[in-house]
C-alpha cells in the first residue's frame, strides 16, 4: 500500500474498541480529497497539461477537466490521450514526474484544520481518494499527514471509486458498521461510492448530489455529529 496511516495512542485505539460506547452514532469521519480538502483544480490543469505538453499535444479542454477533478490518474491519462500513439508512454511518464511543482497550484479549503483539530480526540480520521502516489507529498507539505489514521489511495485497492472497495478498508481498520461513519465528497464519483458502501454521505459544495446532508462550509459537520 502507498500509505496504510499508523494507529493512534492508546487513548483513541479504546475509543474505537467494541467494549466502548461513544455518545454520537457516528465515529469515524472520511474525507474525499479533492475538491473536499484542497482546491486542487488548478494544480490538475497544470499537471495533466505538462503531460500533454510533453508529448507535444494541445491542452485539456473544460470537459477534460471535469473528468480529471474525479478519475484516478491512470484513467485521465487514457481519457486526456485517447486516439494518441502516446497512451502506454503517457503512463510511463506520469509516474516519473514529480509532482512536487504542482502543489503550490493547491490551495486548502477553509475551516479544514480547525476541524480536523476539533475532530482528532473524539473521531477516527481517514482519507479515501482516487490519487495514486501523490496524496502523500500532498498531506505532507499541507502539514496535516498526523491527523489521519488510515489513507486509501488508488494503488491500495484493486477497485478505485465508486467502487466501494476504498470505504469497506477503512470500516474493517477501524472495526466499523457503514453507518458509523460519515464520508465526506464533493462529486458523483463520491456520492455513488458512499452508496454501494452503504455509509451516509455529506455533499460539500455540491447541491446537485444525492445525500444525506448538504453542507457549504466543512466546519458544518460538527452540526452534523451533533458537536455543536
Amino acid at each position: 500500500m502507498s500509505e496504510v496511516g499508523a494507529l493512534v495512542g492508546e487513548t483513541n485505539r479504546s475509543m474505537h474498541s467494541s467494549g466502548s460506547s461513544l455518545p454520537r452514532k457516528a465515529t469515524a469521519v472520511i474525507f474525499d480529497c479533492d475538491g473536499v480538502m484542497f482546491d486542487s483544480r488548478q494544480a490538475n490543469i497544470h499537471f495533466y497539461n505538462h503531460l500533454l505538453e510533453h508529448f507535444g499535444l494541445p491542452p485539456m479542454k473544460d470537459s477534460d477537466v471535469a473528468v480529471v477533478h474525479m478519475a484516478t490518474a491512470q484513467e485521465s491519462v487514457r481519457h486526456i490521450f485517447r486516439g494518441t500513439p502516446y497512451v502506454e508512454a503517457a503512463q510511463a511518464y506520469r509516474t516519473r514526474v514529480a509532482y512536487t511543482p504542482f502543489i503550490r497550484y493547491m490551495s486548502m479549503e477553509p475551516g479544514l484544520v480547525e476541524l480536523l483539530e476539533f475532530l482528532r480526540p473524539r473521531y477516527g480520521l481517514a482519507v479515501a481518494t482516487n490519487r495514486s502516489n501523490t496524496i502523500d507529498e500532498v498531506l505532507v507539505s499541507h502539514g496535516i499527514k498526523d491527523y489521519f489514521d488510515i489513507v486509501i489511495s488508488s494503488l491500495d485497492v484493486r477497485h478505485p471509486k465508486p467502487h466501494p472497495e476504498s470505504i469497506q478498508k477503512i470500516l474493517s481498520f477501524f472495526d466499523l458498521s457503514p453507518k458509523q461513519v460519515l464520508y465526506v465528497g464533493d462529486s458523483q464519483v463520491d456520492s455513488d461510492t458512499a452508496r454501494a458502501a452503504g455509509v451516509p454521505f455529506v455533499a460539500y459544495k455540491n447541491r446537485g448530489l444525492d445525500a444525506d446532508h448538504h453542507i457549504e462550509d466543512l466546519l458544518e459537520i460538527k452540526n452534523i455529529l451533533g458537536m455543536e
